[in-house]
This record gives structure tokens, C-alpha cells and sequence, in this order.
């Protein structure tokens, strides 16, 4: 006798889930895992309300899972009235304005400029940072902080540019969303922070960023250094990132001031 296709579904005396609970999901089954994660990065800000999410093949590859998985994870959302999905997609439906379109350079410094066909990686650790940084900081030696790392590669794996930036106690304490990174950035790839919107939400708690870019040729070399300086309206130092980009430059420094968001 013939078998009939099995069609996975999701119980519906599941509780909805509470868009202030408690995010632990210890004993949930891997959707519902999936579904709180993806829940936090949305209150992060990473999709502001009303824009559309990534697809199900993104957000699979984001989380190391299969798109059955992100599909039924999207489903509980729905059903808490979280997401909601029309032709042309599924996006956020949390309370609160979208976030405005940063008006500064993308982060970190050298992000969104890369060579056709360039693949970019990031990660995130909690570590020491640098000597230089954490003295630009202000953190006292062998202080940990968070540390983002970006890279960009050709696709013979040639490095076009890479980053590392250091955030300082003040950005970690005054901006919710980076310090909410803490305690999962392990540098591993499920982990992976997606933190283009740093400068979106240092604006949203009311800090004024001042910009200063140093850029400098490295001797002998043909690469160039850009070392971003970030303070607020109080001359407190926020992050510092230091970029490497296969070019060659003069030396050229600019400032410029992005007020806070009202």
C-alpha cells in the first residue's frame, strides 16, 4: 500500500511568544529556538519595523539551519503577530517608527564599498582589545571589550580590506543593542553579529557622533590605513576602528558631527 506524504505542522496549543518574556527557550524544539533568536535581532533593530526580513535561504544560512526550519519559526512569529507576510514578503510588525537611513559612512569604516564579487565576513568576540585601542578607549590594560572584525576578499581570496574595531564601557552601557552582544559574541559563525546599525542606534540613544578619519599610506606597502575616531557630544569615546585597504592614498583627515535622533 502506498504511503502518504507527511506534512510537518506546528502544534497549536504551543503558547504564543511573549514579545517581553523571558527570551530562554531551554527544552523548546529548534523552531521555536530559531523563532526567539530571530525575535531578539528584530527588538536589536537589525530589521526596522516595516522592512522586509531576509529570505528563508538568508536567514537558513544565518542560523545554520534548514529553510523548513526558518519556515515554521516564521510561523510562530505570525501567529503572535510579530511578523506578517504579504507578495512581497514577511517583515517586522513591532511597535515603533523604522529607523532612519544613517546619514553617515556605513560601519564599520570601508563596509558596502567592496569589488564586484567580493565576499565579506564578520564576527564578533569578547576579548582584549588592542594596546592602541583600548588606550584610545580609555579601558584600563587587559580589559576586555567587544571587538568586531570585518573582512572583505576578492574571489581568488586576495584580502581587499579588513577592520577591527573596538567599542568602548560607554558604548556598551548607553546603546542597549550593542551591549545586548556581550554574552554571545563568540566569534563562531551562528553567532556572527550583523552590527551595520551600530551608528543607527548610538543616534537612537541620543548620542551626537563625531567622525574623525585619519587615513595614511603604510610605508612601503600598497595599502592604505584608515583609523576612525567616534565620540559623542560629551567627548566620550565611543568605538575606534582601525581599516587596511589595498590602495594607495596620501594622507587626508576630515570630521564631521551626525546630530542624535530626537
Amino acid at each position: 500500500m502506498a504511503r502518504t506524504g507527511v506534512t510537518r505542522t506546528i502544534p497549536h496549543d504551543r503558547p504564543e511568544i511573549d514579545p517581553g518574556g523571558d527570551p530562554s527557550s531551554e527544552g523548546q524544539p529548534l523552531y521555536w529556538r530559531i523563532a526567539t533568536r530571530l525575535l531578539g535581532e528584530l527588538h536589536d533593530g537589525t530589521v526596522p519595523p516595516g522592512e522586509r526580513l531576509p529570505s528563508e535561504r538568508e536567514l537558513a544560512r544565518h542560523f545554520g539551519v534548514s529553510r523548513e526550519t526558518v519556515r515554521q519559526a516564521l510561523e510562530v512569529l505570525r501567529r503572535s503577530g510579530l511578523v506578517a507576510t504579504d507578495r512581497r514578503g514577511s517583515h517586522a510588525t513591532l511597535p515603533g517608527r523604522p529607523v532612519e537611513r544613517p546619514v553617515c559612512l556605513a560601519f564599520p569604516v570601508g563596509a558596502g564599498t567592496v569589488d564586484h564579487g567580493a565576499v565579506d565576513r564578520t564576527t564578533v568576540t569578547w576579548e582584549e582589545p588592542p594596546p592602541e585601542h583600548a588606550a584610545a578607549l580609555g579601558l584600563a590594560p587587559h580589559r576586555p571589550t567587544l571587538v568586531h572584525r570585518y573582512e572583505s576578499a576578492a574571489p581568488d581570496g586576495r584580502s581587499l580590506r579588513t577592520a577591527v574595531t573596538s567599542f568602548s564601557a560607554v558604548a556598551l552601557t548607553e546603546v542597549e543593542e550593542l551591549g545586548r552582544y556581550r554574552d554571545r559574541a563568540d566569534g563562531t559563525s551562528a553567532t556572527t553579529a550583523q552590527l551595520r546599525r551600530a551608528y543607527d542606534w548610538m543616534r537612537k540613544a541620543g548620542l551626537a557622533l563625531h567622525h574623525r578619519d585619519s587615513i595614511t599610506q603604510v610605508a612601503d606597502a600598497a595599502t592604505v590605513r584608515v583609523t576612525r575616531r567616534v565620540h559623542d557630544q560629551y567627548a566620550r569615546p565611543l568605538e575606534i576602528t582601525d581599516l587596511v585597504v589595498d590602495a594607495q592614498q596620501d594622507m587626508l583627515v576630515y570630521e564631521f558631527t551626525v546630530p542624535a535622533l530626537d
